[in-house]
Order: structure tokens, then sequence, then C-alpha cells
């Protein structure tokens, strides 16, 4: 029989036991796992084996005619224009493809062609759509001078601009919309029933008589005076029941339908986006040499065109690698710290970490001194000049802006001493910025409320200070609406009288102190937890102020601008790096926060404190949350049982159970994925080894043909792989086995 250079085959085509084989390491460790198997399983397994070994080396016949046969299907079913070939290869698919189709019958011509042009059209479209996406040019300059990674700070500004201005149609078309055309269409509409009585009593807060035009900008920027009683705060919507001709619309209830709408529409967009970068980080965190392969063969951004894009992406690469590498020198220091290294760096840690609590406390304590005496001086009413009378309106807003200012750089100092990897210093530096910025209008709200729910005689006659806050929602949303104005005032004015003289002082002055300061840099995490906190104001405030999202649609449409032209002009990219996978994460991860810190405030609100009896809808009822059970109470009876089955406890816990269930059944299969793709890296490896046999084996049958014919040195190289191996199988590689029979087995 003659040796063939991969299989040994006996007359019925069986593959048999092969020496070559047989000395792969894939078979090695398989036979070793095997070892405790009786001999005919051995033996049987031996064949199989063989086979599996032979297929993680790209030997089975089978597997791979399979393989083959499926991406030739999924190569026909793509557009030529897709596939990876040139000019000719695509001509002359073209060709076969049209003869193979005059072969169909017409029925069969029909369908190709229908689901061409069906194709082509969902082309046309999807491109159409793109080219219709807010920034689409811009976005791309960024990309192309900055690269990926500022690049997804813009997508992520672009993807709130989107986000507040469906939250305002929502508000628009549900809330004021309603109130709007009732006049025009013969609406009739139901106000407070409790007209006359003391909390009822809501007095005007618009100016009289000469109104001086200082007035006029203070109202605009506190949101008091004439746009107190607009369709911009909460006390505007007083309508309980609008009427139409053939309906009646409960305004109470769309509300807080419309609220719970938002804030869960917010949430299922949120964790969409940020599902895929969740996948990418895992990959990425899970194996340390992929990620060393993935940053040196795959890490180059080809978008980038500016030549000092390039030099900072060849800089940032660089520092990548030295923080891996640095990462991994602090991890063997972490493993070789003896016990009384580790109880000296803890005790840093814990006398660091309750100073860092000592300062968020002192932040939060000025927060809310700020919060009282500002409340103080408004209810007074005392007006001294039109300068004090704005730092009175906004210093809960200039308090928490200088909190935000300061302790990032404390925060920045300390990590310092604490003896953290370089990844994990960013990332904490960032979630104690988070937390502080975040924090900080939950101490405001804090602050406010506690005002509200005081009164001098306990307990409160309407369940609120009526007499001080006869609409405090209204003044809830007022002070939104001011840190939002001051937000956008803030970030502007840092790039114009911060950025922008920095960035003349460092081209135009020569001296050290200059060269030492550089260009301000462009921090994507800061940027981020900037409109991050004013999304989670924005998310709070839109129930005290319908309107807002309309705000911060144009608030983040203008600082997109803004922030290009800073950018562009006065800053460069940071000499961190941030990837564009882990940024948009790591954003999302972020304002996932902000969203679930927004939710427990308004859900407070919503269920515990008393609704305002003098302004906005909910006048009617105790709290914004009993409008829900009066509303199902009015229900049919059908529908009403059906609803408080679904609210009982025996549902609840089914529901649980089954949740539970689903869970565990979850974790169960990820875990599984787990040890399948932890099996096939372990191939991967012994793909690796075998194939380094195979050569080794080659080489060596090469020597030997050479040592064993001198003169071939001069002829031609034989330009067949397979031919050169297998006219020295027997003379290199079975030297030391000779051909087995074709019934032997191992």
């Amino acid at each position: 029989m003659e040796v063939d250079s991969v299989f040994y085959t006996d007359r019925s085509g069986r593959v048999s036991s092969n020496p070559l084989l047989d000395q792969l390491p894939s078979y090695q460790s398989l036979l070793y796992r095997r070892k405790s198997s009786t001999a005919g399983t051995k033996r049987r397994s031996s064949s199989r084996g063989r086979i599996g070994s032979s297929g993680s080396g790209k030997w089975g016949v089978g597997t791979i005619s399979r393989r083959e046969e499926k991406q030739k299907n999924q190569t026909e079913e793509r557009p030529i224009r897709e596939l990876p070939r040139t000019m000719a290869e695509k001509r002359r698919d073209n060709t076969q493809r049209l003869e193979e189709d005059r072969e169909l019958s017409s029925l069969k011509q029909l369908e190709h062609s229908t689901r061409r042009h069906l194709r082509r059209l969902r082309d046309d479209v999807h491109q159409w759509l793109g080219s219709l996406k807010l920034w689409r040019g811009d976005i791309h300059l960024i990309e192309g001078m900055f690269g990926t990674g500022i690049l997804s700070y813009f997508s992520f500004l672009r993807f709130l601009v989107m986000l507040n201005l469906i939250i305002f149609v929502l508000m628009f078309s549900f809330v004021m919309l309603p109130i709007i055309i009732a006049p025009n269409v013969s609406g009739n509409i139901t106000y407070n029933l409790n007209l006359g009585s003391e909390c009822s009593v809501y007095p005007s807060s618009a100016r009289r008589g000469l109104v001086i035009f200082h007035e006029h900008i203070t109202d605009l920027l506190s949101g008091g005076g004439f746009l107190e009683q607009t369709y911009l705060f909460y006390g505007y919507y007083k309508a309980d029941k609008i009427h139409f001709s053939n309906s009646t619309y409960n305004l109470p209830l769309a509300y807080l339908l419309v609220t719970i709408a938002y804030l869960f529409f917010s949430l299922i967009w949120i964790v969409k986006r940020s599902a895929t970068g969740f996948k990418r980080n895992l990959i990425q965190d899970e194996d340390r040499f992929q990620s060393f392969c993935n940053k040196i063969f795959a890490g180059w951004d080809f978008c980038i065109t500016n030549e000092n894009a390039v030099r900072l992406k060849r800089s940032s690469l660089l520092y990548e690698l030295r923080t891996d590498l640095e990462e991994e020198r602090i991890k063997q220091k972490i493993a070789d710290r003896t016990r009384k290294q580790r109880c000296r760096i803890y005790l840093i840690r814990l006398i660091l970490n309750l100073f860092v609590i000592g300062v968020l406390m002192g932040c939060f304590y000025s927060i809310y001194l700020a919060t009282i005496f500002s409340q103080e001086v408004q209810i007074d009413n005392k007006k001294e000049n039109f300068i004090v009378d704005l730092i009175y309106e906004y210093l809960p807003s200039i308090v928490i802006t200088l909190a935000n200012f300061i302790t990032p750089l404390l925060f920045s100092a300390i990590i310092n001493y604490e003896d953290y990897s370089p990844a994990f210093e960013i990332r904490f530096t960032l979630m104690r910025c988070v937390f502080m910025r975040l924090t900080s209008i939950g101490v405001l709200l804090f602050s406010l409320w506690s005002q509200i729910t005081k009164c001098e005689n306990e307990p409160c006659l309407c369940g609120y200070n009526h007499v001080l806050y006869s609409c405090w929602e209204t003044r809830i949303g007022q002070e939104m609406y001011k840190l939002t104005i001051f937000d956008f005032i803030i970030i502007f004015a840092v790039t114009v009288f911060v950025e922008f003289p920095r960035k003349l002082i460092v081209q135009h002055c020569d001296c050290g102190l200059a060269k030492w300061f550089g260009q301000q840099e462009f921090s994507i995490p800061q940027n981020v937890l900037e409109i991050v906190y004013g999304q989670t104001i924005c998310w709070i405030g839109t129930f005290y102020s319908p309107m807002l999202p309309a705000i911060c649609t144009i608030k983040y449409f203008f600082i997109f601008y803004i922030k290009k032209v800073s950018l562009i002009n006065n800053c460069r990219p940071a000499t961190r790096p941030f990837r564009a996978s882990s940024s948009n994460f790591f954003f999302l991860v972020v304002l996932l926060i902000g969203l679930a810190l927004a939710c427990l405030p308004v859900s407070f609100s919503v269920a515990q404190i008393n609704s305002s009896q003098a302004c906005g809808p909910f006048v009617n009822y105790t709290t914004s949350w009993e409008v829900l059970p009066n509303t199902v109470s009015e229900l049919p009876h059908g529908i009403k049982t059906l609803l408080f089955a679904l609210s009982s406890e025996a549902f609840a816990v089914s529901f649980f159970v089954v949740t539970c269930l689903i869970m565990f059944y979850v974790i169960a299969l990820a875990g599984a994925h787990k040890r399948v793709i932890n099996q096939l890296r372990e191939q991967l490896v012994v793909e690796g080894r075998d194939k380094r046999f195979l050569i080794q084996k080659l080489c060596q049958a090469q020597r030997l043909s050479a040592i064993k014919s001198p003169g071939s040195k001069s002829q031609p190289r034989s330009p067949s792989y397979h031919t050169s191996f297998s006219n020295n199988f027997n003379e290199s590689v079975f030297l030391a086995h000779s051909p087995p029979d074709s019934s032997t087995h191992v």
C-alpha cells in the first residue's frame, strides 16, 4: 500500500493508525486523558481521537467539506461588491451567477431577483438614514483628526441630544398639547376642587408696576417672576380633567404615566447601548495576553489623518503597553508583599479613605448650608442689588460647582499614595468624582425637602409648609432649572475665559511656567462627568419642569459646537488614552448610575410627600401616586380584578420564583459558554503545538533528504509543498517506525 502524506487507509477506505499523527501533541494529550479507559474503548477512541485531533489540525475531510460548503453558500448570498476580491474575480462571479440564474426556472429567477432588489432597497434605506444622522460630517472630521477615543465622547453627546428630544416629545404630546388644544376644540377643563381653602392660595410672583430691565434678566436666569406660572413649570398645569366631545382626558394620570415612561425608556435605551460595550469589555479583560496581541497587531486607528494625532496615537499605544506592563509588575509586587507591608498599605488606605469621606461630608454640609441660606433670603424677599440677588439665587449652584472643581484635584493627589495599579487608579478616582457630583444633587434636594416639610406648628396643616412654599414642586423645578443654566454658563465660561487664554499664553509666551502648564488636555472622563451630571439634573427636573428636556436638548446642541471648537483650537488629546470600546461602556455605566440616583428623589416625592393643593395636576390627591389606585378603582370589574391579581403577593412571589429560575438558567448557560470558550482557547494552543511539530518534521525530512542526495542542492527546488513532503516521507519520518498493518490499532 502506498504511504500517504497524511493518513494510512485500508482497502475499505477507513482511517487507520498513522505513526506521524500518533506523535501529535494533541493526540498524546488525548491518550493521557483517556488512559484509564479499557483497551476496547481505547481502540475506538483512538480512531475517533485521531479524527478529532486531525480535525483540530484541519485534517478532518468531512468537517472541512461541510465548512467549505457552508462558507460557499454564505458567499453566494452576499452581494458581489461586498466580497473581498479583485475586480476581475467579481466580474467572473457576476457572469457565473447570471449563467446559473438562466438555468433556473422562472419562479426561482423571480425569487432571486426579488431578493436582490429587496437587499438593494434595504441598503439604500440604511444609507439614507445614515446620511440623516445629526452631526454626521462633524463627527467624521473629529474621528479623522483625533481618533475613535475622542469620537466616543461626541457620539455620546449626540445620544443625549436624541434622548432628551424624545423625552420632550413625550411630555409635550401627553401633558402640554391637551391643555393647548382644549380651548380650540370646545374642551371643558375641570380645575382645583379645593378653591377657597387655606392650602389652595397661590400668590402670583409676577412683578407689578415699573419693571427694571435687569429684573427681567434675573427672572430669566432664576425661573421666577413672569416665568414661574408658564408652561415651563409644574404649577401651571392645574387641570384635573379635560372633557372633549367624545372622551375625557385624565391629565394627572397622563402626567404620572409619562414620568414613569420616560424613566423606563431611558433605562431600556441605555441598557441596550451598553450591552455591546459590556461584551467587548468582558473579552478585553478576560485574557491579558490577548490584550497585548490586540494592542500590537490591531491597536492602530486607521481613521487618523492628522500628523499631530498620529504622533499622539503612537505615544498613547506606547503608554497603554507601559501601563499593562506596569500592572503586571504591580500584580507581582502585590503577590510578593510581606504581612508587614500589607498591613502598612491597608492602614494608609484606611486613613486616606477616612480623609476622603471627611472631605465629602464637608462638601455636602456646605451645600446644605448654602441651600438653607439661599431659601431664607429668597423668602425674606430683601432686594439689595442685581449682582447680589443673582449670587443669592445661585448660591447652591455655585457651591456645588466649586465642590465639583476642587474634589477631583484632591482625589487625583490622594490616589498616588494608595498604591493601586494605573488602570484602577483612573477608575477609582472617576467613581469618587461620580459619587461627589451625583450625590451633591441629592443633598440639594434633601435640603429643600427639609425646608418644605418643616412647619412652625407640627404637624403641617397641608402636609407641607404651605406658607413659605405654596407650590413646592415649582420651587424644586426652579432649582433644577438654575442648576441647568449655571452648568451651561460654567462650560461656556471655562472655554472662553480659561482654555482660550491658556492656548494664547502657551503659543506666544516662551517662559518656563507657560511651557510647564502646556495646552489644556481634553480629558474625556471629566467632560463625560459634566454632561452626565447635567443629564441627571434633567431626569430629576422633568417631573417639576416639563420643558426642561427641551432646554437640555438646546444646551447639549450648543455644547457640542463649544467642545468641538475647543478641541480643535484650544485643547490637545489627553496623554492617558481612553479606548473607544471601554469609553462607551464607561459612559453608559456612569449614565446608568445617574439614572438610578435620579429615580430615587422622584419616586420619594411622588409617593411620600403631599402634593401641593394650590398648583399642579395633583391638587385633588394627597400624593401624586394616589391617582393611579383611584383610576384603577373606576375601571370595569374584570380589568380591576386582573390588575389586583397582578399586584397581589401571590403573583409577586410566583414572578420572583420564575425570575430566579430564569436567572439561574442564564447563569448556568453563561458558565457553559465560558467553559466552551476556555476549551476552544486550549484547542488553539494545541493547534499551534501541532503545527510546530509538523513543521519540525518537515524540516527534519528536508535535512535528511539533503544529506542522502548531496547533488540535490544544484537541482531546482520543488514548488509543491505536498510533493516535497510525500517524496521523503518513507525515508525520514518513519525511520524509527515501520509502516504498520492496516488492521493494527493503538
